[in-house]
């Protein structure tokens, strides 16, 4: 069963010094045993500091495959895109910007056929069945979702492909399925601000259904790493959680 260890950030900079560290270290380790890396990361506010700090890792960044989690499907110039964030915060400046970035494609006549696209791309880039990401880094929605995995979507259910249409706040999106996020070699949850409060509550609790929280639906062989500042983890001892 998936182990939760918790561990909290004194403050924004250190969540982000946290965050960047450790995406920087499972690069490191990956490269150490294989010719390349292959890391997925989380869109949305939270993660920017952090990737503007890991953007400044002197790493051998043209060896590392640079992926998405999940994606809203609007063009790519578009202010919602998580493509163009990453471009703008990872890589926007050196060394990073010699990272190889697969960005989810958006561009066909319908979501299904571009979820179909980076379903074969993962694949391609991967080695397993399902495809197993070195890294994986993940964000935690106060409604309990993480990539685009909604809570009553039917993304959920999926374990047949490997990305797939969801639909989040009125936006359709392509999300990478639970069994390749739970392939993957780490798993790291960054977790910010009171208002999720409640959903790392559930995210951590073993008799918490998956179908309420669909981030319990991500259940990695190895150790789940929650990187949570003071505001979202109130009330909760760091270290080693109950196997969920």
């Amino acid at each position: 069963m998936t182990r939760y260890r918790l561990i909290m950030a004194s403050g924004p900079e250190d969540l982000a010094r946290q965050c960047a560290e450790r995406i920087a270290s499972g690069i490191d380790l990956a490269l150490a045993e294989r010719d390349r890396a292959q890391i997925a990361l989380a869109g949305g506010e939270t993660p920017k500091p952090a990737y503007e700090r890991l953007g400044n890792e002197h790493l051998p960044w043209e060896r590392v495959d640079v992926l998405l989690g999940d994606e809203r499907w609007v063009d790519a110039e578009d202010p919602a895109s998580n493509a163009l964030m990453l471009r703008r915060t990872l890589l926007a400046q050196a060394p990073a910007l010699h990272a190889r970035f697969h960005p989810v494609p958006t561009d066909s006549d319908a979501p299904a056929a571009d979820a179909a696209l980076y379903a074969d791309l993962v694949a391609e880039l991967c080695a397993g069945r399902p495809p197993r990401l070195d890294l994986v880094l993940l964000g935690l929605g106060d409604d309990g979702h993480t990539a685009s995995l909604f809570p009553g979507t039917e993304a959920t259910t999926v374990t047949d492909r490997w990305a797939t249409v969801s639909e989040g706040k009125g936006l359709p999106r392509i999300t990478l399925t639970s069994p390749v996020l739970s392939a993957a070699r780490q798993v790291i949850f960054l977790v910010s601000g009171a208002g999720k409060q409640q959903a790392l509550r559930r995210l951590l609790d073993p008799s918490e259904p998956a179908e309420r929280t669909p981030a319990r639906l991500v259940q990695p062989a190895g150790e789940v790493v929650i990187l949570a500042d003071a505001a979202a983890a109130e009330g909760l001892q760091p270290g080693l959680q109950m196997p969920g």
